[in-house]
C-alpha cells in the first residue's frame, strides 16, 4: 500500500509539474528556440521516413529480411509519434482542443494503425490491418505545422469556405441543367452516350472542368454547339474559386503584417503569435473571421 501511495504521489506531482510543462511546451510548440528547432527537425525527418517506409513496403520488391527491418523501423517511429502526441496533450492547459483539432486527429490516425494491428488477429483480418496501416500516410499532413504559409493557406481556405460552397452549388445546378438539356438534344439518337440524364450530367462535369475524357461525345450540330459553350464557361468557372482564395490570402497576409506590438510598435507578427518576437510583450488578441476557434499558443498552461 505504501508503494502504491508513493507512486500515486509521484504521478500527481508529475501531472501538476508546471515547470516541466513549460519546458516541454517550449520544445514542442515553439520552434524559435534551439531545442525547439532540433525537435522540429527530428519530427520532420521521422514523418518523411515514415512515408517512405509506406511507399517502399507497397513495392514488394525486397526480400523478407528487408521487410522485417522496415517493420522494426515502423515500430520505432510509432514510439516517437506516440511520445510526441502525449507530450502535446500533457503540456497544454486545454488538451481537448488539440485532441479534436485537425492536426490532433491526424496525429492520432498516424499513430493508431500499428497498435490496432496487435489486437486484430487472424487471417481474415489481414486486409483490415493493411487498410489501417495505409492510414500512416496522413503523417505527411503534419508537415503543415512547420510552414507558416501552410497555416495561412489553411486559414484562407476556411474563411473562403462559405463562398466556395455557394459557388459549388451554383456549378452543381449549372451542370445538372446543361446535362438535362444535352439529354433532350442527343438522347433520341441511336448509339448516343446521352441515353440517360446521369450520363449527361457526368459528361457536363467532365466538359466543364476541361478534363475531356472523350468517352461521351455529341453527334448533332446543336449538341456540339452547346458543348463548345460549356467548354468556354468551364474556363471562366475554374478561375473563380482560385480568385476567392487568393483574395483572402492577400487580405490575411496584410492583416498579419499590420499586427503591432503594444510596447515596441513593431509589425510583422504571425496571426497566431501570442508574444512579440522582438521585445517579448504580450500581443493583443486578433479577432477571427472564422466561426471556429483556431488552435492558438495561448492555450498553454
Amino acid at each position: 500500500m505504501k508503494c502504491i501511495s508513493t507512486l500515486r504521489q509521484h504521478w500527481n506531482r508529475f501531472l501538476h509539474n508546471d515547470e516541466l510543462k513549460q519546458r516541454i511546451y517550449t520544445i514542442v510548440f515553439e520552434s524559435d528556440t534551439p531545442k525547439g528547432k532540433l525537435f522540429d527537425i527530428i519530427l520532420i525527418g521521422s514523418i518523411v521516413l515514415s512515408v517512405l517506409l509506406v511507399i517502399l513496403e507497397s513495392m514488394h520488391i525486397f526480400p523478407h529480411s528487408a521487410y522485417l527491418v522496415l517493420r522494426i523501423l515502423e515500430y520505432l517511429l510509432t514510439v516517437i509519434f506516440t511520445i510526441e502526441y502525449l507530450a502535446r496533450i500533457y503540456c497544454l492547459k486545454q488538451p481537448r482542443k488539440y485532441i479534436f483539432s485537425f492536426f490532433g486527429i491526424i496525429d492520432l490516425l498516424a499513430t493508431l494503425p500499428v497498435y490496432l494491428s496487435f489486437f486484430l488477429h487472424g487471417s481474415h483480418y489481414l486486409l483490415v490491418i493493411r487498410a489501417f496501416r495505409l492510414i500512416r500516410i496522413f503523417r505527411i499532413f503534419k508537415l503543415f505545422t512547420f510552414i507558416n504559409e501552410g497555416n495561412l493557406l489553411l486559414r484562407s481556405l476556411w474563411i473562403s469556405a462559405p463562398k466556395i460552397l455557394i459557388f459549388f452549388f451554383f456549378v452543381l445546378i449549372l451542370v445538372t441543367s446543361m446535362g438535362t438539356v444535352m439529354y433532350m438534344i442527343e438522347g433520341d439518337y441511336p448509339g448516343s452516350g446521352f441515353n440517360n440524364i446521369p450520363n449527361s450530367i457526368y459528361w457536363a462535369i467532365v466538359t466543364m472542368t476541361t478534363v475531356g475524357y472523350g468517352d461521351i461525345t455529341p453527334i448533332t450540330p446543336v449538341g456540339r454547339f452547346l458543348s463548345a459553350i460549356i467548354m468556354l464557361i468551364g474556363y471562366t468557372i475554374i478561375a473563380v474559386p482560385t480568385g476567392i482564395v487568393s483574395a483572402t490570402m492577400v487580405s490575411e497576409h496584410k492583416r498579419q503584417e499590420k499586427r503591432k506590438c503594444p510596447r515596441c510598435n513593431r509589425e510583422g507578427h504571425d496571426f497566431e503569435a501570442v508574444y512579440c518576437k522582438y521585445c517579448g510583450a504580450k500581443l493583443r488578441k486578433e479577432k477571427t473571421d472564422s466561426p471556429d476557434k483556431e488552435r492558438s499558443n495561448d492555450e498553454r498552461f
